[in-house]
């Protein structure tokens, strides 16, 4: 039965609103404690950003930069609040890590145009994991808000030649909109999206891991907006279209009826013939 619950429970959060996950989120546990954990680790829920208080830069926090109450930063590698014995990536790592972050950096900038950008490493037995974080809220402007959150999280595992890896990347994008205009009211629009991709790449100097998975990640994120596109937006188009009429009522009643007057005419004309 609790298996059930728990389908039910992923099933009808897919279908509530992006911008309420934490709220709706917290009334599920209320209603059934007994999934809490399973529901806290399934649900990918929106991105805070902290900041570096040390060099002056935002981070986004998640459960991949977490040990216990402190957040690790990708900046300077040092948790706040302050932790001794937290969890760090090797040095090797840490390093890859710091180049993935000035990547993705630059990547967020060409994209979205300003946000937040975070990527967090750690080690496995044979290769390496990591979670690739962006997020960009509307300021607000022309009475539209919204947010954009994308979790791509990515696993490595080198093979024994050195010369290929394979890679599993899982993406989630969240999106909601919400406009306000004195013709139409209130209307939101949210929705988010998951998706799988597995590969095994060569490894270089010329491709090496960062150019690996920034070639995935990005082809993930523009197929994943040409989905958001095509089944929110055009969807609710097509609804929008469909009740809405360019003519009024009186407009288009003149019309009826000149045409059954037509139709009478021509009807008459030929049983006169």
């Amino acid at each position: 039965m609790t298996e059930q619950q728990l389908d039910c429970a992923l099933d009808l959060m897919r279908r509530l609103p992006p911008q309420q996950i934490e709220k709706n989120l917290s009334d599920l546990i209320d209603l059934v404690p007994d999934l809490c954990e399973d529901l806290l680790s399934s649900v990918d829920q929106p991105l805070k950003i902290a900041r570096d208080k040390e060099v002056g830069k935002d981070y986004l926090l998640c459960d991949y930069n977490r040990d216990g109450d402190s957040f690790r930063s990708p900046w300077t590698n040092q948790y706040d609040p302050p932790l001794k014995d937290g969890a760090m990536p090797s040095e090797k790592l840490r390093q890859l890590e710091q180049e993935a972050n000035n990547a993705f950096d630059q990547y967020r900038e060409m994209y979205f145009e300003g946000g937040v950008s975070s990527v967090y490493l750690w080690d496995l037995q044979h290769g390496f994991a990591g979670v690739i974080l962006i997020k960009k809220a509307g300021d607000g402007s022309k009475k539209i808000q919204g947010c954009w959150d994308s979790i791509h999280v990515v696993e490595v595992l080198e093979k024994s030649s050195g010369k290929t890896a394979h890679y599993k990347l899982t993406s989630t994008a969240m999106l909601w909109l919400q406009t306000t205009k004195s013709g139409s009211g209130t209307m939101n629009l949210g929705g988010s999206l998951t998706r799988q991709v597995e590969a095994d790449t060569p490894v270089s100097d010329a491709s090496p891991h960062i150019a690996n998975i920034g070639r995935m990640v990005e082809d993930m994120e523009n197929k994943i907006r040409n989905t958001l596109n095509q089944i929110y937006f055009g969807k609710t188009r097509d609804i929008v279209n469909s009740l809405r009429m360019e003519k009024s009522m009186k407009e288009s009643q003149l019309m009826k009826d000149m045409q059954d007057d037509l139709a009478k005419k021509l009807q008459a004309r030929n049983i006169a013939n």
